[in-house]
């Protein structure tokens, strides 16, 4: 197949096949296929969506089984088997081992379509307008959505102004010179701050677009002390990083917190198919039926890959530990390379199976990237000028294909930097 018709008819707003321009076909596990049968290895993941790797057999054959019997499709929020078998194994599996007690919201398919819902609730709750989001996060691309991220190229293809929301600095922001919250709390102290009082902020604990920023565990525990002090709802977007991207299956386990309210899309359906869920502390599920709805809130197939995926990886902390392992090896890896580089300052970054490296000349991040595919990995960039080399491989990865993938990472580094001027 030729790419003239996606040339001729698709829209130029289309990005990732930019970068990798051949026709694919055919996916199983850590690899994908083209038409031409070049199979590559993939540390992109679906940009987080396929956390257990692609057709994974132990949800592909519920799945088709549940679509060869006619089970329901479309389902708006009408009450089905296959949502109530996904719920009851969620709270067994998920929220009880963990003692969460959150209410469980169907916003819509993406992921914009939970943040989007978690904003309004915020402000319905509260009565207030403003909310608070952080510099260098990443939200979505809905006009909510939009309004608490940071990159200035996403925003600027709003057309209109993106209001009530005001950016605070992330974890780090000003390289350890600045308290935590400085700012932040002294405008909310100070009656002359001009800072509208705050429904909430919203915070990804790892931020992904933003270029793979780990926020401290200290840093978050602030952040939620500094909203219980101030009557903010504190949202966390997991859309990303949650479902065991950082290790464990809620990127924030790990400071103890408990958000008001989380965002979860990407990976929960576990197979790639269109699903998000808001969770919601029972006392703040203060919806009236039908104030936040979706035609396709109710995608039962995501709903029986989600209930196979969850039996298959949380029954246990297999996955976890495992994924904290090759995230540790991945690390590792990355220092090497930066220790290598003699010409180009690199900076590994990220948690988990969550890792970046960040170039200093910020343009020869897609070069690697670019040199990558050539080599049969595929592989995107991060961060605001895209100087961040992303790597997100399926947490369900081989520890052979890992090691294969990190080789490939060192040599298309070493391919773009090696006999440059420092």
């Amino acid at each position: 197949m030729e790419t003239t018709v996606f040339d001729d008819l698709e829209s130029e707003v289309r990005s990732y096949c930019r970068s990798w321009p051949v026709v694919f076909d055919t996916a199983r596990g850590s690899r994908i296929t083209d038409i031409d049968g070049h199979s590559y290895l993939d540390f992109f993941a679906g940009a987080g969506a396929l956390n257990y790797g692609h057709n994974p057999p132990a949800l592909k054959a519920p799945l088709m089984e549940y679509l060869a019997r006619d089970g329901i499709t479309h389902g708006l929020d009408m009450y089905t088997v296959a949502k109530g078998e996904f719920l009851r194994t969620f709270e067994e599996l998920v929220l009880k081992p963990r003692g969460l007690d959150y209410k469980v919201q169907f916003p819509g398919p993406t992921g914009a379509n939970t943040v989007e819902s978690a904003l309004k609730l915020a402000r319905k709750i509260t009565g207030r307008e403003s909310m608070i989001n952080f510099t260098n996060g990443f939200h979505g691309m809905t006009l909510g959505a939009l309004s608490v991220t940071g990159n200035s190229m996403k925003r600027g293809g709003a057309g209109v102004p993106l209001v009530h929301a005001t950016p605070m600095p992330f974890d780090n922001y000003f390289d350890g010179t600045v308290p935590d919250f400085l700012w932040f709390e002294k405008l909310l102290g100070d009656a002359g701050s001009g800072l509208n009082e705050p429904a909430g902020v919203i915070v990804e604990t790892v931020q992904g677009e933003g270029g793979i920023n780990p926020a401290r565990v200290e840093w978050l525990q602030g952040l939620e002390d500094l909203c219980r002090r101030h009557g903010m709802i504190l949202i966390v977007d997991d859309v990303q990083m949650g479902v065991g991207r950082t290790g464990p299956f809620f990127s924030f386990e790990a400071a103890g917190i408990r958000p008001d309210i989380v965002c979860l899309s990407k990976s929960i359906s576990g197979y790639g198919l269109p699903m998000a869920l808001t969770l919601i502390k029972p006392e703040l599920d203060q919806w009236g039926p039908g104030e936040h709805n979706g035609t396709f809130r109710g995608h039962n197939p995501a709903f029986v890959t989600a209930t196979a995926a969850l039996r298959e990886y949380w029954s246990d902390d297999t996955l976890e530990r495992s994924t904290i392992a090759k995230g540790e090896r991945v690390g590792a890896a990355l220092a090497e390379v930066a220790a290598d580089s003699e010409s180009v300052e690199l900076t590994p970054k990220g948690r988990g199976l969550a890792r970046g490296l960040s170039f200093s000349q910020p343009e020869l991040a897609a070069k690697a990237c670019a040199a990558a595919f050539e080599r049969g990995l595929i592989i995107e960039t991060a961060g605001p000028t895209d100087e961040v080399m992303k790597l997100m491989p399926p947490l369900t990865i081989t520890d052979a294909e890992l090691e294969e993938g990190l080789g490939l990472v060192a040599e298309s580094v070493r391919a773009v930097t090696e006999g440059m001027s420092a």
